[in-house]
């Protein structure tokens, strides 16, 4: 027994009673292992197209026909913008009652390279804005069932599409093992890039891994803008019009997103600030961005250096997340959030290993069509920070085995700085009855999406939905 009192924030030096692997185990006699490939679809589930719709409110009319366009490319894209259908269901699966802070989009395209502070690559998840506290099952059922899906697009055979889903729930298993096995703070930091691929022993994904880091370091500020800025007749730079993707706006919308910048400075570490104090912000435009936040705000901000060398910042609406009251129904507490932008960054800071140093948060007054007196909540990180990405729906049968093994050990290891991984470890067990489980819960659902993807295409096919197909 220690002979100091004990100190609120750390555990207790005494701590007796049953062991965290313990308490996992015994959750196996309340929720046996193979309940986890339970599917059941509620009667009264809101149709495909009606789910979308919903989704849309609260975006700019103007683009939902883009987001409704790349939903339709294929049941994957689909299955991308629908993360408040799919929690719906989820509602009504079994949870261990463990909880974590879980992405709430761990899809596979939301895996990606991005750079460090010394511009180092490293792999992890990207892409945080649904991200809070909820099951840990909800993100493992969704990455297996989007390798299912993104595999179906390849064009990879229905049991390579299932191993895949088996391998990616057998790797987020086996590495909540390892974890559960190291000191804390090794845990912590474990799975770092160079050693990720002889971990899952993702050896033919290696080739692939390779193009995309090649290319990735290529995709930086710099590139960005000398692709998308001009200079100006007063010798400053300026973004250029490229409908629909980037448009320049009018000065009254620029100056309320660049005053913002003051409020996110104090949301940043204090020896960031230097840094920013020797850019001057040039430009603002809007930049449409990815196929489930299409719709929503989000505006490139050009800062340039002494020397005219650029940075550029991305200034993204943060909506509340479509997981909370799903979540809540499932048993979890959901504290309420007084800034969405701060929910993502802090959320986003807790899974990664290594998140951009420039990462924090603002509110954006007086924009035009938003009734929110107190201002719009956005999130803002670097642009283009050297930012690569595998796309699943192109690997061959064995690239997409490795990559599900890689994913899933990223998953675990993002999970396990906020849910101990002893418990999840004692859980999920030695033997693969849970990968078993998972497998068989995203083929399921895979079909299940697949339904409500030909439902989505059929309602643009007959004028129900509008689609901008392409874009």
């Amino acid at each position: 027994m220690s002979r100091v009192p004990y100190v609120p924030g750390f555990a207790k030096a005494d701590a007796r009673g049953a062991s965290p692997k313990a308490a996992g185990r015994a959750l196996r006699e309340r929720l046996p292992r193979a309940e986890q490939a339970a599917l059941s679809i509620a009667a009264g589930r809101p149709d495909a197209v009606a789910a979308v719709e919903e989704s849309n409110t609260g975006r700019l009319p103007e683009l939902t026909p883009i987001r409704v366009g790349r939903m339709a490319a294929s049941p994957f894209a689909f299955l991308r913008g629908s993360a408040g259908l799919m929690a719906y269901d989820l509602m009504a699966t079994p949870v261990t009652g463990i909880g974590a802070q879980i992405c709430g989009d761990a899809h596979a395209a939301n895996f990606g390279l991005y750079a460090d502070a010394r511009g180092g690559l490293v792999i992890d998840l990207n892409d945080f804005d649904e991200t809070l506290y909820g099951p840990w099952e909800w993100d493992v059922k969704r990455l297996a069932v989007s390798l299912v899906l993104a595999g179906r697009e390849a064009g990879v055979g229905e049991d390579e599409c299932r191993n895949a889903a088996l391998d990616a729930a057998g790797a987020y298993r086996r590495t909540m093992r390892l974890l559960a096995k190291l000191p804390v703070t090794e845990a912590w930091n474990a799975i770092a890039d160079e050693e990720l691929v002889s971990h899952t022993d993702a050896r033919d994904l290696l080739g692939t891994l390779e193009r995309v880091s090649a290319k990735a370091r290529k995709n930086t500020s710099a590139r960005f803008a000398a692709k998308a800025t001009e200079q100006g007749l007063d010798g400053g730079r300026r973004f250029v019009d490229a409908p629909p993707v980037l448009r320049r706006i009018p000065d009254a919308e620029a100056a309320a997103v660049a005053s913002s910048l003051a409020g996110y400075l104090e949301t940043l570490p204090e020896d960031r600030l230097p840094l920013l104090a020797r850019y001057a912000v040039h430009d603002v435009a809007f930049r449409v961005v990815g196929t489930g936040s299409v719709g929503t705000r989000s505006y490139v901000v050009l800062l340039l250096d002494h020397r005219g060398e650029p940075l550029v910042l991305q200034v993204k609406e943060a909506r509340g997340s479509v997981l909370a009251p799903f979540v809540e129904k499932a048993g979890f507490a959901v504290p309420s959030v007084v800034h969405e932008g701060r929910r993502v960054v802090l959320g986003q800071r807790q899974m990664q290993v290594v998140s951009d140093v420039l990462l924090g948060w603002t509110t954006v007054q007086g924009l035009a069509g938003s009734e929110a007196r107190e201002g719009l909540p956005f999130q803002v990180r670097q642009f283009r920070n050297r930012k690569g990405s595998v796309d699943p729906a192109q690997l061959t049968g064995d690239q997409m085995d490795d990559y599900a093994r890689m994913t899933g050990a990223l998953l675990a290891r993002a999970h396990a700085h906020s849910a101990d991984p002893r418990l999840v470890a004692g859980y999920c067990g030695k033997r693969g009855e849970l990968d078993e489980a998972i497998a068989a819960f995203a083929v399921a659902y895979a079909d299940r999406t697949e339904a409500d993807h030909a439902d989505l295409v059929t309602a643009v096919k007959s004028g129900r939905i509008a689609a901008e197909m392409g874009v």
